[in-house]
Parts: structure tokens; C-alpha cells; sequence
């Protein structure tokens, strides 16, 4: 099987390190050792890993420029995808891994020390919470989200937290555009506007991978996001 490294490259025209692909190896091991006592994902093989979870989190990359002290949150980060394989590879840009599991914060709090990620941190919250805080709210110059929501609701989590001017990446498969075309009241209200939707092809994946880029035009409206549990059960 192709290495990480070699498949960053045909893929993204990403060069890894020896010491990054070293990184990635440790994550993995991390992931089979506490997956063995609580659910953190379904998907351990290494060649699987690789490509749905390593593989698939750098995509963000090929879609929005990081840069050295770019404030990054990955809202529902689970086990840390793609917060953490990004934060290997640019170890410049600030992580924030939110996740309302107190088991997966103190995973990623220990993938966090053994790998060395400096710039990295954990935080345990709901993100409907978390934006109407002001430590998280209109700070960050990038908001992700990977398999949280569909985008009327991933949305009201994600452009609180984003300062205007800045992204939201959200990671979909084959329902993308069905979503952006649900999502325009949704936009209007929050103060976003779908900028691109980037495609992706990952190796033996038949299901294309896409990324719905969205840019912050405006300030969010002080009663959003609403609170805890309202977006999933009325999406705008």
C-alpha cells in the first residue's frame, strides 16, 4: 500500500515529513489502544485509517490556505478528525478540538502530550454552548466540521464561532449540494455565504468527498446560535 506521505503528495501536493509520518503512526496506535475501552471509531485497519481518516482530514488543506497562528476550531471533533492530523502537518496553526464527550476530551488531551502538540488544545463543550461565550465567539479564522450535522444545523454551529472575513469547511459526501440548497435561510441569518464546493476523489473510495466552503460575511446575530439542542430540533 502507497504511504501516507505518498498519497498526500499524488493527491494533495503535500509534502510530509519523516517525523509527521512518525506522528501519524503514533495517532494511530493511540486510537487502537483506547478504542479498545471506548467508542472512538468504527474504522482501525491501518490502510483505512490512512485514507478516511488521515488522508481525508488534510483535504482541508487543498481547500483554504493555514497559515503560521491561524486560530482553528474542529467542532465535533470525535477522535480529533480533522483537527489533529491538520495541527501534524501544520504544527503553526492553533487547534481548538471541541467535543461534548468528556471520554474523547481526555483522549485528545493525551494524544495532545504524547505527540508533542504544542499548539493544540481540547476543550470540552457543546458547540451551541460555546458560541455564545466570548473566548470562543467571533474569534476564529477557521471552523470545521466533519460527519456532525447536516449544513442548515452544522451552520448555527459553526459561523458563531467564526470571525467575519473567516471560513467554515464543512466535510460531506454525495449530499452536499442537496444541503447548500437547503441552507440559503440558514446562511442569510447567520451571516454566511457558500464561497466553493470542492471535490475529492480519495484512493479506493467510490463515494466522492466534498468540501462546502463557506465565508463569514457578517456578524452573527446575538440569539444565535440558540440554545442547546434547539438548531438539530428546528434548523433554520
Amino acid at each position: 500500500m502507497p504511504t501516507l506521505t505518498d498519497q498526500a503528495k499524488a493527491l494533495l501536493n503535500l509534502e510530509l515529513t519523516a517525523d509527521q509520518e512518525a506522528l501519524f503512526a503514533r495517532f494511530h496506535a493511540l486510537l487502537v489502544e483506547w478504542n479498545a475501552r471506548m467508542n472512538l471509531t468504527a474504522i482501525l485497519a491501518p490502510e483505512e485509517v490512512q485514507v478516511k481518516h488521515f488522508l481525508d482530514s488534510l483535504t482541508v488543506a487543498d481547500a483554504v490556505e493555514l497559515h503560521r497562528g491561524m486560530r482553528v476550531v474542529d467542532v465535533g471533533t470525535g477522535a480529533g478528525f480533522p483537527g489533529v492530523p491538520l495541527q501534524i502537518v501544520y504544527p503553526g496553526i492553533h487547534v481548538t478540538l471541541m467535543d461534548a464527550t468528556g471520554k474523547k476530551i481526555q483522549f485528545l488531551e493525551h494524544v495532545i502530550q504524547s505527540l508533542g502538540l504544542a499548539n493544540a488544545r481540547a476543550v470540552k463543550a457543546r458547540a451551541e454552548d460555546a458560541g455564545r461565550f466570548p473566548e470562543h465567539r467571533h474569534v476564529y479564522d477557521l471552523a470545521l466540521g466533519r460527519a456532525v450535522a447536516r449544513l442548515p444545523i452544522l451552520l448555527e454551529y459553526l459561523l458563531p464561532l467564526v470571525k467575519v472575513g473567516g471560513y467554515c469547511v464543512a466535510m460531506k459526501g454525495r449530499t452536499a449540494v442537496d444541503e447548500v440548497n437547503d441552507s440559503a435561510h440558514a446562511l442569510s441569518v447567520l451571516g454566511g455565504e457558500v464561497e466553493d464546493i470542492e471535490s475529492f476523489q480519495l484512493p479506493g473510495i467510490e463515494e466522492t468527498h466534498h468540501l462546502i466552503i463557506v465565508r463569514k460575511t457578517a456578524l452573527t446575530p446575538s440569539a444565535y446560535p440558540r440554545a442547546s439542542g434547539m438548531p438539530a430540533q428546528k434548523p433554520l
